[in-house]
């Protein structure tokens, strides 16, 4: 009954006409002027901008097919731009198929026309699916084309992808070949608003010259344009004969990098064994700590800004690199070393060349050949190897970056286990602490000090309202020999972090520290400085800004007191008590020099006037200059670090600049 019912209801309702007059054709390129998102990506300022990149890949894949050698770019002041470039020319001669047009309109005016589907004109391509130069001027309000061939010269003009004048032949010119294609984007599909920017150009055209050495691009751009814009000139001449090396380089200016110089090659995939395919790929890559990492990736000249199979071929490649370096060497660790340890602090950029490749979209964002993947590789791995074998400090530092990455991760899945099954317990203040009244942060200071002696009398000689003590047992922990495991175990790292109210590493967070000043209040003999060493070199690796902003200062205690009667001195080296008996105690009587073996061995009162109180104390302020940034650090892994022999080299170097040696 229900169904009948609504039968009934169906049959009333007054049908649509649906014929074959609704069957629209949309002739020549109205389809891209109707849906110009198929074909560019949307209307915005990526997808302007992309026009630029499909006519400018045009003269980029006649370079690398060595056909061109010299491409030029010029931003005029209406924001309409010109490239040209001297290869072979675009055919002008009548098109077979089309009797009545030239090659040239066809292209221009016909969706999927072409010249490199047969991969007879080009064995590698950028532009391979015919849709691009006729994309560019269906959306653009105006295009004028000048081809020479054979040093004759050939123009058209065309409108919204309609030619408006004929293909003439301008006569004899100089120039042997080239083609030159100027236009000015379509307001009615892009809007008024939206125009060229010249730095997002500048840096497109930059690219294009690190990916293929063999090229010189010039740039040219009217003044009007740049008034937004800077820092890009109004001319520039781009050539790189080092190629993604330069690339690279200039990429990580002001970073510091693991190796002095990147892990980088080119190889033709007809040199690989059991391989006939056709192309090439370059690779370029260093691992800059401080860097969140970044891979950028090429096909055939084109931007795969959203990766693709050649990306996951490259980090396949690296992967096993790293892993059967880490076997080879003895750290059975490594196997545990994934793709996310791996591309965190790598900066790498690899440009491929193949035939046919797949692309997702027009656009081309995303490769797709599945060839990729296993061309790259088998490319890359076997180099990766042998250069890791033949720079072993660059693999080591390498190897144990990633190490750490590894156990951090594994760290933080095990801390999230734990806080799943168990509530998170307030965070108790370690009992050795004795923590000073103010609670502002700013003027407080923390003590830290060498055992329970020094700290019993540090207690009793501080200021209570900002001056809080933490005694320490005995030497901390070396934190660049030991595992991330290890140092999380460590009850004395745990107390100093509890006691300065941040994690380290990647969890210290500079706005929770509860104190201003962090004062390393040690011995002043070897042990002592031995400890303020350990101390330092945790705080430059784990709380790095604690040291960068100013945070943290070095106690200087004296180390002998030189007393006569009721007159007492103090003197912080052997310079300095010379120094002082020679100036206060020339005279008859008997001086008492008395040696500090530590601070334990001074009084309550000795301490505050000599090390804690601001008003007569000496205070280092621990830092570095960002200039040397990486000199300091590179010191610091030579001397703390795990390995013993670039330290004992350092050693012998440098030993006949010391002096007497207080031991």
């Amino acid at each position: 009954m229900e169904k009948n019912h609504l039968f009934k209801q169906n049959k009333k309702a007054k049908p649509e006409t649906y014929d074959a007059t609704d069957i629209e054709v949309l002739e020549g390129l109205e389809p891209v002027r109707k849906r110009p998102g198929m074909y560019i990506g949307g209307t915005d300022e990526r997808a302007v901008h992309h026009l630029v990149a499909e006519v400018l890949d045009n003269s980029m894949d006649e370079a690398v097919a060595g056909h061109a050698t010299l491409i030029e770019i010029e931003l005029y002041e209406d924001f309409s731009i010109k490239i040209s470039d001297n290869g072979r020319g675009i055919p002008t001669d009548k098109h077979p198929k089309f009797p009545n047009k030239s090659a040239l309109e066809v292209i221009l005016c016909t969706l999927h026309a072409g010249g490199k589907f047969s991969g007879k004109a080009y064995q590698t391509s950028g532009g391979l699916h015919g849709v691009g130069i006729s994309v560019v001027n269906a959306l653009s309000s105006s295009l004028e084309v000048e081809v020479v061939r054979n040093k004759e010269l050939f123009t058209q003009s065309y409108k919204r992808g309609l030619p408006i004048t004929k293909l003439i032949n301008q006569g004899p010119i100089r120039k042997h070949s080239g083609t030159q294609i100027k236009f000015t984007p379509d307001f009615e599909i892009f809007g008024e608003m939206i125009k060229f920017k010249p730095s997002r150009l500048f840096k497109m055209i930059q690219s294009k010259a690190y990916l293929f050495s063999g090229v010189e691009i010039y740039w040219k751009c009217s003044e009007k344009c740049l008034t937004k814009s800077p820092e890009v000139p109004n001319e520039a001449k781009f050539h790189y004969p080092n190629g993604l090396i330069d690339y690279l380089k200039n990429s990580l200016i002001g970073e510091t990098t693991y190796c002095l110089e990147p892990f980088s090659g080119n190889l033709d995939f007809g040199d690989l064994k059991q391989s006939d395919s056709v192309g090439s790929v370059e690779w370029a890559v260093n691992w800059a700590p401080t860097s969140d990492g970044f891979l950028l990736s090429y096909c055939n000249t084109v931007n795969t800004s959203d990766g693709g199979t050649h990306e996951t071929g490259f980090w396949n490649a690296l992967i096993k690199g790293i892993k059967s370096y880490g076997e080879l060497t003895g750290h059975k660790k490594s196997v545990q070393i994934t793709r996310d340890d791996l591309v965190t602090g790598a900066c790498g950029i690899i440009s491929l060349f193949i035939r046919e490749p797949e692309f997702v979209g027009q656009t081309k964002d995303r490769l797709a050949s599945s060839e990729a993947t296993r061309l790259v590789e088998n490319a890359v791995r076997e180099r990766f190897e042998n250069w890791l074998a033949n720079d072993p400090k660059s693999a080591n530092l390498i190897l144990e970056y990633m190490l750490n990455r590894m156990e951090e991760r594994q760290r933080r899945k095990s801390e999230k286990e734990t806080q799943r099954k168990s509530a998170v317990k307030k965070l108790r203040l370690p009992g050795k602490l004795a923590d000073c009244s103010s609670t502002s942060g700013t003027e407080t200071e923390l003590f830290l000090v060498e055992g329970d002696s020094a700290g019993g009398s540090a207690k009793q000689a501080r200021n209570r309202t900002n001056q809080a003590i933490l005694p320490l047992r005995g030497k901390i922990l070396n934190v660049l020999s030991a595992t991330v495991e290890k140092m999380n175990q460590n009850q004395e790292i745990i107390d100093l972090c509890k006691a300065l109210g941040v994690g380290v590493g990647s969890k210290f967070q500079i706005d929770d520290l509860r104190y201003d000043r962090i004062i390393i209040m040690t011995d002043a003999d070897v042990d002592g400085e031995h400890i303020a060493s350990l101390l330092m070199t945790f705080f430059f690796t784990q709380m790095q800004s604690l040291v960068e902003l100013g945070h943290l200062f070095l106690a200087v205690p004296p180390l002998y007191r030189i007393s006569k009667g009721a007159q007492s001195y103090y003197a912080q080296d052997e310079k300095q008590k010379e120094e002082i008996l020679k100036k206060y105690f020339s005279g008859k009587g008997k001086v008492e020099v008395s040696r500090f073996k530590g601070l334990g061995e001074m009084n309550p009162k000795q301490l505050k006037e000599t090390t804690m109180d601001p008003s007569s104390r000496k205070l280092i302020r621990i830092g570095f200059d960002k200039d040397t940034k990486s000199d300091t650090f590179d010191l610091i892994e030579t001397l703390m670090g795990k390995n013993a022999e670039p330290r004992f080299k350092y050693i012998t170097e440098n030993a006949k600049f010391l002096g007497n040696i207080n031991v």
